[in-house]
């Protein structure tokens, strides 16, 4: 909150992207619950095409707001955290859209926005971890975009520009698998370099290889059981099954072993007993710097961002300001 701020000089922002919330019922609650905190009028600004979330964020920060929430998919909060990292006004997310990624690895309330919306004013803090991702085209030019919860290049980064847009809207998260449908076909594996910040240089044949700020996805599906929020490090899955038996261990490395085994202590001793499994390849550090065989797809917090040849990942330690619910244990972080 702004040094000195207090009682009516308090002001909090809303961001929305209007084709995601119903704006009206959330503007009236965010400015009822800004009165009853004793705050002054909060503000309201809507995403556009042209701006998913950076600018508006940037402009409210010039009014020195002391709180932002954020109603809107994926995609706009990682905008809206791009624009906020660094400084210490805390976000508010009010879950909304189809994943919900970041409020679900942060265990917050998915349906209960009014009690969200309450944490801006009296709730606690945590700081977690914000991602990095230096992008360089094939043209040579470069640029670098933040991400909360998970980026990658190569198959995961197709599925998601194949997936039709109107059905994402119309059954959320589990339209990702018409996009792995189309994707899946024509996928062929390709070499990259990868180097970890401080270790040796390798080469793989991949289909992808994910960045994760946190690896939780829905239906207790774990990608990256390892990967935390606050640990300021990165976790990185590299993908890289041979042929089609090599997807079925793919998919009993993430359902099966992640999501199930790993819960329980006799399921962990199962996976210590049985080694490496060579489908996926996880790996642990300060940031990675990975280089492709040519241009490919990219993603960050599923949303599509062109393609790539080369992706250098770090992490920003603690650099953003999350509010949770008064008592809301973030222990498991």
């Amino acid at each position: 909150m702004a040094e000195g701020a207090h009682g009516d000089d308090r002001r909090a922002a809303l961001i929305c992207n209007p084709i995601k919330v119903d704006q009206r019922s959330l503007r009236a609650t965010v400015t009822r619950l800004s009165a009853r905190a004793g705050w002054a009028e909060p503000l309201f600004f809507e995403t556009r095409i042209d701006d998913l979330g950076q600018e508006v964020t940037r402009a409210a920060l010039a009014r020195n707001v002391d709180a932002v929430l954020v109603a809107g998919g994926d995609g706009t909060v990682r905008a809206v955290t791009e624009a906020l990292a660094g400084t210490e006004t805390p976000l508010t997310i009010i879950p909304s859209g189809t994943g919900n990624l970041l409020a679900r690895n942060l265990e917050l309330p998915l349906l209960a926005s009014e009690r969200m919306i309450q944490s801006a004013f009296d709730g606690d803090t945590v700081a977690i971890d914000v991602g990095m991702a230096a992008l360089t085209r094939a043209d040579g030019n470069s640029e670098e975009h933040a991400f909360v919860v998970m980026g990658g290049m190569g198959l995961d980064a197709a599925m998601i520009a194949n997936t039709n847009a109107q059905l994402k809207r119309a059954v959320g998260w589990v339209a990702y698998v018409d996009g792995a449908a189309r994707s899946l076909p024509g996928a062929k594996p390709f070499r990259v370099v990868y180097q970890l910040v401080g270790r040796r240089m390798h080469t793989a044949r991949v289909q992808s290889v994910l960045f994760a700020n946190c690896g939780a996805l829905p239906a207790g599906i774990s990608l990256v059981p390892q990967a935390s929020i606050t640990d300021g490090t990165l976790d990185v899955a590299v993908i890289q099954p041979g042929g089609w038996f090599g997807w079925l261990g793919v998919w009993r490395k993430v359902w099966w072993d992640n999501s199930v085994l790993r819960r329980f202590r006799a399921g962990r001793y199962v996976l210590q007993r049985r080694g490496r499994d060579a489908s996926v390849r996880y790996l642990h550090g300060a940031g990675i710097d990975v280089a492709a065989d040519g241009p490919r797809a990219v993603q960050l917090d599923g949303d599509e961002f062109g393609k790539a040849t080369r992706v250098e990942c770090r992490v920003l330690p603690g650099a953003l300001v999350v509010t949770v619910p008064k008592g809301h244990d973030t222990t498991g972080l």
